[in-house]
């Protein structure tokens, strides 16, 4: 078992720079359009309310508070940390791909840097769920910030497929706009519930609780957007909770 964790440099060196990169996305901004922008060139009735985007500045700060932990010296002894390393090094270069791609308008390119980036928070979650009695820090500074992350990036994945549709001219199989947006909401809390559940992670749901208000109120003029929403969003925010109030199973 090694005593320091040979990544945590590299971790908050890559930690920087998607901070560097994504602050700039914001003041310059790259390409000449800021991200809230683009979202409106490309709108679907997938697309959230403004202020959801604000779920990215709770997402960083946890972060930086994994990267703070991983500094602590009982963390040098700590395997899941230094497993999480390599991932975690690849997602802020995935994050950094698809901010610039975003930026830059290779909209269908940015899809894939997206998927990269929630193939890379997977993993992650698996192994920060494959701690066995965690501690109160890796509670709140390892799984905490990756559940939300996760959640996150599960969610943007599905409305960035919708934007490389939107932009392609898809029709849809016939079906309307808003009858898709109401399809893949519903696909999104089935995934919600899928992966939380086995893992009894009250937080991942939550998250898509916290797109699907802003999706509805979004979309007030769609109807069946605007109830479907709500209507997942209520459901899930109940899932979460009984997920909270029930222990897991010891299976050992």
């Amino acid at each position: 078992m090694s005593r320091t964790n040979p990544f945590k440099w590299w971790n908050l060196l890559f930690f920087l720079a998607m901070i560097t990169v994504n602050v700039l996305s914001i003041t310059l901004p790259l390409g000449g359009n800021n991200t809230a922008e683009i979202s409106d060139m490309y709108y679907t009735y997938l697309t959230p309310a403004g202020y959801a985007f604000s779920i990215w500045s709770l997402i960083y700060l946890l972060l930086a508070g994994f990267v703070i932990y991983q500094f602590r010296p009982a963390a040098g002894s700590n395997n899941a940390i230094e497993s999480i390393g390599i991932w975690f090094i690849l997602s802020c270069i995935f994050n950094i791909g698809w901010l610039l791609l975003w930026q830059y308008l290779y909209i269908e390119l940015s899809l894939v840097a997206m998927i990269f980036l929630l193939f890379t928070l997977i993993m992650i979650y698996q192994i920060s769920r494959r701690i066995l009695n965690p501690t109160r820090g890796e509670k709140w500074l390892i799984r905490l910030p990756f559940s939300i992350y996760l959640g996150w990036i599960s969610v943007a994945t599905i409305v960035n497929v919708s934007v490389v549709l939107e932009k392609n001219n898809w029709d849809g199989f016939g079906l309307s706009d808003p009858t898709w947006a109401v399809i893949m909401l519903c696909v999104g809390t089935l995934l919600a519930v899928a992966v939380s559940y086995p893992n009894r992670d009250s937080v991942y749901p939550l998250v898509f609780v916290w797109a699907y208000i802003a999706i509805a109120l979004e979309h007030k003029d769609a109807n069946n957007v605007y109830i479907t929403g709500l209507v997942a969003a209520g459901l899930l925010l109940l899932y979460s909770i009984w997920l909270l109030l029930t222990p897991r199973r010891n299976r050992y």
